[in-house]
């Protein structure tokens, strides 16, 4: 629903629920189409309407309001095709280790909605997109008073890459415990697309109750300043077959899904001889709101690049290889540490460490490079994002990392909030990639964007990254062209397991004389690579790769071989260019020695 009323021209920051009241007829319009597309369930527009989301658009009062009103707009279009499902998402109110008050607030909350809901002719309540324990606990046992077992209570959450709560509790065990609460089904929805969907489910069908699988379309990414989701409705197909075969009951989708991936849902459900019912990153490059003005003013000489850091001084004379270790959830950083005394003593020049990827809860990256620098003896890049920090957090952070000696920056947007384990904590991006680059460069030349001298200047190496995969290939150029201008002085890439979409990138980028770092990420199954392909945005991984890796099984044969399409990508435009980014999958930090052996600089 959000995905769709966006597309038709209303704002993210718009309350939703409020157009069942000021606009009833585009709500149904929505609801409509996915009817006529085949949808045998349609759920209200309601998933924000508790008082707790609604007090931030000011509405906190009218929660039985909106919700009586979405119940009757999606019922005019159902008509008798199909059912209406009353829609209640999380509170909003970050909840983790929760107080007693905490508690009873949200539990309050919940049950004034659930209540609003079951005094219409919805036909069940449908619980979503919890990602606390706690809640979706708190959340179920309001639903049910609230019902009476009038009408059946169903309960989806957001599960991680692995398949787990927000506090690490399993998808069989968050199903099991649910069960025992008395819900009528329980399910997954949105995560990260249909494989990480279908790897939940497949632990929750045999506990024995009715299983629901709505997944996202993927991951999202913005082009052209609308949000995409990359998968495409016949990938859905495919998907929604396997989920029926496996024996999950109730198939649908969440972020993304249009009415033609629920055609191809529909299309699975006959096939499968299914019972028909009584009918926000932002990748790098995005435009976000980076438009923030510096002042043009007199400025100190830069430092050459060559004198600012190890790395600086090395790139375009020899080949320098960087590796991804990321900050660990939680405070033991023992076990990165260790990764990178393995791959200094392997030859490594740099560790990257990322800026909160995917948008999950981790250490600082500044902590960890600082230590990784300290202890272990080698270079590291920080990764920089927009999303978390203002105009002012985001120089503040830039000057306490260069006095604690980080010299390495690579630039980016950074991925949304909706991505990760908070997707209610608010994105900032008052800067996208190449505001930072221009907030950076400045200061690399001894003053802040309001043009006042900061009493020396800083002597940061930038890097900008690069998607030689990207859906919008003449954008990204021109962007990469945008982002030297702003300050980029090399390149990383995405990975890219195409040797003609690299070629075709490298001769395009050449006049721009930067630096580049190819992407490298060594596949690690079948499972992996077809995820990569279909879901995540930028990521190509041709069908004669795909197959080398279904050929090759599971297990280490499976590494060795991703290792080896690695080495092969690698070995083909090793002389034209200045290093290798390695990311090694599932903190396997063994497999980036293996993909560069023999390719390092005596």
């Amino acid at each position: 629903m959000g995905t769709q009323l966006y597309e038709r021209g209303v704002l993210y920051s718009a309350c939703f629920e409020e157009l069942n009241v000021s606009r009833a007829e585009l709500v149904q319009r929505v609801h409509a189409d996915y009817v006529a597309a085949g949808a045998n369930v349609i759920e209200t527009n309601t998933f924000g309407a508790n008082a707790l989301r609604l007090e931030k658009h000011g509405l906190s009062n009218q929660v039985r309001k909106l919700n009586r009103a979405g119940v009757q707009i999606a019922r005019k279009a159902a008509g008798d095709a199909a059912y209406v499902f009353g829609a209640i998402g999380p509170s909003g109110y970050f909840l983790g280790k929760a107080t007693d008050e905490d508690l009873a607030r949200v539990k309050a909350a919940l049950f004034e909605q659930a209540s609003a809901l079951a005094e219409t002719d919805v036909d069940a309540l449908i619980l979503e997109t919890f990602r606390q324990t706690n809640e979706v606990v708190l959340a179920v046992e309001a639903a049910l008073e609230a019902s009476g077992g009038r009408v059946p209570v169903i309960a989806s959450v957001s599960l991680d890459e692995q398949g787990r709560m927000a506090d690490g509790t399993s998808a069989e065990a968050i199903t099991v415990q649910l069960k025992q609460l008395g819900v009528a089904a329980v399910g997954v929805n949105c995560s990260d697309g249909p494989q990480h969907v279908l790897t939940a489910v497949e632990q929750m069908v045999p506990v024995g109750l009715p299983i629901l699988a709505a997944p996202n379309a993927g991951l999202p990414r913005r082009v052209d300043e609308r949000l995409v989701y990359v998968t495409t409705p016949e990938y859905f197909g495919v998907y929604a077959r396997r989920m029926y075969r496996m024996g999950v009951k109730l198939v649908g989708g969440c972020c993304g899904t249009t009415p033609d991936h629920i055609k191809r849902i529909a299309a699975a459900a006959r096939m499968a001889q299914a019972a028909e019912p009584g009918s926000e990153v932002f990748a790098d490059g995005d435009d976000t709101r980076g438009s923030v003005r510096f002042e043009a003013v007199s400025s100190m000489p830069a430092t050459p690049v060559e004198e600012r850091s190890g790395l600086g001084a090395k790139l375009g004379k020899r080949f320098v290889v960087s590796v991804e270790v990321n900050p660990p959830v939680g405070v033991d950083l023992a076990k990165v540490i260790r990764a990178a005394t393995e791959l200094r003593a392997g030859g490594v020049d740099a560790i990257n460490i990322a800026d909160g990827a995917r948008a999950q809860a981790r250490m600082g990256n500044i902590a960890m490079a600082m230590r990784v620098q300290d202890q272990v003896g080698i270079e590291t890049i920080l990764h920089v994002c927009g999303r978390d920090r203002n105009l002012l957090a985001t120089l503040a952070h830039l000057l306490a990392a260069h006095e604690l000696g980080v010299r390495n920056l690579v630039i980016i947007t950074g991925d949304p909030p909706k991505m990760g384990d908070f997707p209610d904590a608010s994105a900032v991006f008052d800067l996208d990639s190449i505001g930072i680059l221009k907030l950076a460069s400045r200061l690399n030349v001894g003053v802040d964007p309001s043009g006042k001298p900061i009493g020396g200047a800083t002597r940061f190496v930038l890097a900008s990254g690069a998607e030689p995969a990207s859906l919008n290939y003449e954008r990204e150029l021109k962007r990469l062209r945008e982002k030297k201008l702003a300050g980029a002085e090399f390149v990383m890439t995405q990975p890219v397991y195409d040797a003609a979409v690299l070629d075709k990138f490298l001769d395009d980028v050449e006049p721009l004389g930067l630096p580049v770092l190819v992407g490298l990420l060594p596949l690690a199954s079948f499972r992996n690579a077809e995820f990569l392909h279909n879901e995540v945005p930028g990521m190509q991984v041709p069908e004669a790769v795909r197959e080398r890796m279904r050929k090759a099984g599971t297990g280490a044969d499976a590494r060795k071989e991703g290792v080896n399409i690695a080495r092969e990508m690698l070995a083909h435009v090793r002389h034209r260019v200045a290093g290798a980014y390695v990311m090694p999958p599932l903190e396997r930090h063994e497999l980036a020695l293996q993909v560069v052996d023999g390719f390092l600089d005596p």
